[in-house]
Formats: C-alpha cells, structure tokens, sequence
C-alpha cells in the first residue's frame, strides 16, 4: 500500500515537473521581438529587436521563471494599416471621399507595450493620427491636387473644349507629394511616441461625392454631345459639298454630252443633205421630184382632217395641190 502510495506521488511530482519545464521555456521565433514582464513591469528584453544588442538577443530557445514571468510578443516585420473611407472638403470647397492605406512596423517594443500594450491599440491610434493628418493635408489643397499626380499632355484641343472646368488644370504638388506630407507630418510623432515607424502613406482611392459625381456626369455628357454635333455638322457640310460636287461634274459631263451628241447630229445632218442633194441634183426631173417629197412631208406634218387653209393662187401649196389633183372627164 505505501509502495502504491510512493508510486502515485512520484508520478504527481514528476507531471508537475514536466508542466514546469514546459511553462519556463518559450521559443522566440525570427519573425517576432519579444519582452519578458513581470507583474506588469518590464524585466528583460527586447529580444530579437530590430537593434540586437548585448547577449542573447537572438531568435532561439529561452527560460523563464513559470507563472511568474509573462511572454509579450510582438511583430518584427511589416505590419498594414487600411483606413476607413472618409469625405473631406478641399479648399476650393468641393466633397471627396478618400481611402487611404499605410505600412508600419515597430521599432521601439518597450514603448510601444507601454504606450498602446498591442497590435489591436496600435491600429486605434493609426485611425487618429493618420485620418487626422490626411484631412488636414486635403483641407489644404486643392481638389485638382489631390486628384492627379503626374502632367499629361492635353488630349483634346482647347476649340473642343466646353467651358474653362473642362481643361485640364496644371497642379504644383500633385497626390503623390500630398501622400507624403502626411508621411512627414505624422512619421516623426508617432516613432516617439509609440515606438512606430511609419513606412508608407498612399491615398487607394479618391471619389467625387454623389453631387459632385452628377454635375462632373452632366458635363462630360454635355462636352461631348457638343463636341458630336460639330463632328455631325462638319459631316453634313461635307456630305453637302460632295454632292455639290457630283452634281457640277454630272452637269458638266451632261453638257459634254449633249454639245458631243448635236455634233454629230449636225454633221449626220449634213452628211445627209450633201447626198440628198448629189442623189436629187442629177437632173431636172429629180429635182422636181424632190421638191414634191418635202412638199408632201410638210403637207403630212402640219395639215390634219380638222384644218383649214387658205391659199393664194400663186403659192407653191396650191400648185402642187392643184397638180395632184384628178382630171374631170
């Protein structure tokens, strides 16, 4: 019974040992920098900080006095900050909403445990500072400032251009400059203070607010219905100008025509008579003979059953009339 007894103890000894053992070491990994407090006051570290100075102050394995000393870890590389959508007014009294984005990481452990004790706290008094400094900085410029970041060359010709809000306005600084004034303006009170390093400060995203949105919509659709109707109306003048074209070139090559084919009409004309004149110029007889051809032809082409004419005695009408007529027996 008392050897059973021994047996039972020894294994409660040995468990609590092995729960000691376990509680005292802590492994500090490459990734992280670690503090050791003890009842809440700082007793030993950074270790594994971005200035590894002294003895072990390395990564690897450690010991600790178990349940007495408490382990505080905390990121060693590059930790990111995204910031809420806010609207702000620039200078020139115009709602924007901007979205932001920083890095930071933690260059000073103590300060930071001591100041906001993790990641979480950190993060509180980035939305501060950072949405503090960027209004401030978009407060102070002007919307075309904020909005663009590097020169361009104008696209569109001023002559296309609807009023003086379509140009494309020249800036001074730019986003990428205003980024970096709050980078400069926050950076330098927030390593002193909390132990961060801020590393980067972007603007993500810029939008115009809902009524700006509309008149910005207004006139563009505006711009560029003016822009389409003279593309229209240079087309129609032009449209006009070809046909004008068409129809003197149709006109001058129907007066070609009609001075070509009277051409050779009159020569055709003239052809004819000149053998009419050789076939009928023969003798007396044919002469006689032709004269009362186109006599007849000029009988059949102006008298009809209808008409009257009066004739003298003496004309050519008459004679022939009076010839062709039948003898009374």
């Amino acid at each position: 019974m008392l050897k059973q007894l021994s047996s039972i103890i020894l294994g409660i000894v040995i468990f609590i040992l092995i729960i000691i053992t376990f509680s005292s070491v802590y492994i500090v990994d490459e990734t992280k920098q670690v503090f050791i407090t003890q009842f809440g006051k700082i007793v030993r570290g950074p270790i594994n900080g971005p200035e590894k100075t002294g003895e072990n102050n390395e990564a690897g394995l450690y010991f600790r006095i178990p349940f007495i000393e408490k382990v505080h870890k905390f990121e060693k590389r590059y930790l990111e900050w995204d910031g809420d959508p806010n609207q702000v007014t620039t200078r020139d009294k115009l709602f924007i909403f901007i979205d932001t984005y920083a890095r930071w990481r933690i260059v000073d452990a103590k300060l930071f445990f001591e100041k906001v004790q993790d990641e979480r706290g950190a993060q509180g008094r980035l939305d501060d500072i950072l949405d503090g400094e960027a209004r401030i900085v978009v407060a102070a410029n002007n919307l075309v400032e904020v909005i663009r970041s590097r020169q361009r060359e104008v696209a569109v010709q001023e002559t296309e251009l609807l009023d003086d809000e379509s140009q494309l306005k020249p800036f001074e600084d730019g986003r990428s400059a205003l980024a970096q004034k709050v980078l400069d303006n926050a950076g330098p009170n927030l390593k002193s203070e909390f132990g961060i390093e801020l590393l980067d400060f972007r603007f993500k995203r810029i939008n115009y607010s809902q009524e700006v949105r509309s008149k910005i919509f207004e006139r563009m659709i505006s711009e560029r219905s003016r822009i389409a109707n003279k593309f229209r109306s240079e087309g129609d003048g032009e449209a006009a100008k070809i046909m004008g074209e068409q129809k003197r070139e149709l006109k001058t090559i129907t007066s070609k025509a009609y001075l070509q084919q009277q051409q050779i009409k009159g020569e055709a004309d003239a052809k004819a008579v000149a053998i009419y004149a050789e076939a009928f110029n023969q003798s007396t007889d044919a002469r006689d003979f032709y004269e009362f051809l186109k006599t007849m032809e000029t009988y059949e082409n102006t008298l009809s059953n209808k008409d009257t004419l009066i004739l003298s005695t003496g004309s050519d009408f008459f004679r022939f009339m009076k010839n062709s007529a039948p003898e009374n027996n």
